[in-house]
């Protein structure tokens, strides 16, 4: 079927959980629906077998894991756009978080992507 196929296949069956407070419920395959405790709910995942944990949401909802002190390594995309507007993920931290510079991947469009893991001091 080919390599798109592939990845959208992969994509599909990839175990998800919903973190939400307004979904009781969904018909989505391969979808959980949590409205417990972030922090409980992350770290009991964490504690399982199994591969990375990867995280797409909101400001306000990656803040809270960062926060919480859930996330061991961050992605962050560099687009090459000035907004001079936006939300910060790091807003509101009650403590500095020092990163030690993993990796860089560079795009042709411009973007450039920078991994971090939180530093073992």
């Amino acid at each position: 079927m080919g390599e798109w196929y592939d990845f959208a296949l992969k994509m599909y069956e990839t175990p998800k959980i919903v973190f939400t407070k307004s979904i009781k419920e969904t018909d989505w395959d391969f979808t959980t629906i949590e409205d417990g405790d972030l922090t409980e709910r992350v770290n009991k995942l964490k504690g399982q077998n199994g591969g990375d944990i990867i995280v797409y949401g909101g400001g306000a909802f990656v803040s809270s894991l960062i926060k919480a002190g859930l996330i061991d390594e961050y992605n962050l995309f560099v687009n090459p756009v000035a907004i001079g507007d936006g939300m910060t993920i790091f807003k509101g931290l009650e403590k500095k978080q020092d990163l030690n510079l993993k990796a860089v991947q560079q795009f042709d469009c411009g973007i450039a992507v920078l991994t971090y893991e939180l530093s073992k001091k």
